[in-house]
This record gives structure tokens, sequence and C-alpha cells, in this order.
């Protein structure tokens, strides 16, 4: 191989390598809260009958956590973390919250303490949405069903806060 190939085949591997970074990134919010799990105390809670069964949380979080990847990864594309400095930072804000809830709730037992985080997370991801999407509309809808899953959650945990305090 020659060094002028080299420079090529990186080329064309770093936006590759770029997304690996993001998908971590994005999967590492739910590594933080795995010492959190659900415990006897959530299933004592009362529960609204409209309470997803737990399977449910797995394969909607992970199809979220890919398409925050993509999105983030698209904005990424668009000149690096010079250049979109404050769009990248909104989204990792709204990954820092994200991550911050299940230790909240299920760590600490406090779900006054993550409605309020919750809250804070669905202005942080509608914010994200709006410059993302000055940049990628694609970006912005891939965050959409995101917005809207944490909007149902945002009702779940303010209806157990109030069902169980």
């Amino acid at each position: 191989m020659s060094n002028k190939e080299l420079p090529a085949s990186a080329a064309r591997a770093r936006p590759l390598l770029g997304l690996a970074g993001w998908i971590i990134l994005c999967f590492s919010a739910p590594a933080l809260g795995a010492f959190a799990k659900p415990d006897t105390w959530y299933a004592a809670l009362k529960k609204p009958s409209w309470n997803p069964p737990g399977w449910v949380f797995g394969p909607v979080w992970t199809f979220l956590y890919m398409a925050m990847a993509v999105a983030a990864w698209l904005v990424w594309r668009q000149g690096g973390v010079r250049m979109q400095r404050g769009p990248l930072l909104r989204f990792v804000v709204q990954l820092a919250l994200n991550a911050a809830w299940t230790p909240l709730f299920f760590g600490l037992h406090r779900p006054d303490l993550a409605l309020i985080d919750i809250v804070l997370l669905w202005i942080a991801i509608s914010a994200t949405i709006a410059v993302f999407r000055k940049i990628s509309k694609t970006a912005a809808w891939l965050l959409v069903p995101y917005l809207a899953w944490v909007s149902f959650a945002t009702v779940l945990n303010f209806v157990l806060w109030r069902m169980n305090s």
C-alpha cells in the first residue's frame, strides 16, 4: 500500500470511527445507571394501569440511544466539534441529565428529584432538537421519538411520585 492510499483509507474510516464514538458515548448513559436497577422498592410502588411492562424498556431505549448517536454523528460530520461546539454541548448536557435520572429514581428512591431531572431533560432535548434542526433536519427528526418517550416518562414519573408520596 502506498503512502497516498493510506490517508484516503484513513479519511474513509474517520466517519465510521466518529459514529462508533457517538454510539459508545450514548450507551455510556445507561451504563452509568446500571448499578441502580429496579428493585423491591420499585416493585412495591403503586403504579397506574398504563405503566409499561419491564420488558418494553430495553428495546425502546436501545432504539433511542442508537437514534441519538446517529443524530449527534450527523451534526458532528458538519465540521466536527470545533464547528458544532454549541449544538454538541447541548447534546452532551441532555445526555448527562438522561444518565442522572436512573440513579435518582432507582438508586436514591427519589421520584421527586427524578421528576425535576426529567423535566430539565425534556427542556434540554427540545433545545437540542431546535439547534440540530438548523444543521441537519434528519438529526432533529431522529430525536423526536426520544422526546416523545421522555414526555411519556415524565408523566409516568409524576404519577408514580403522586401515587406513592
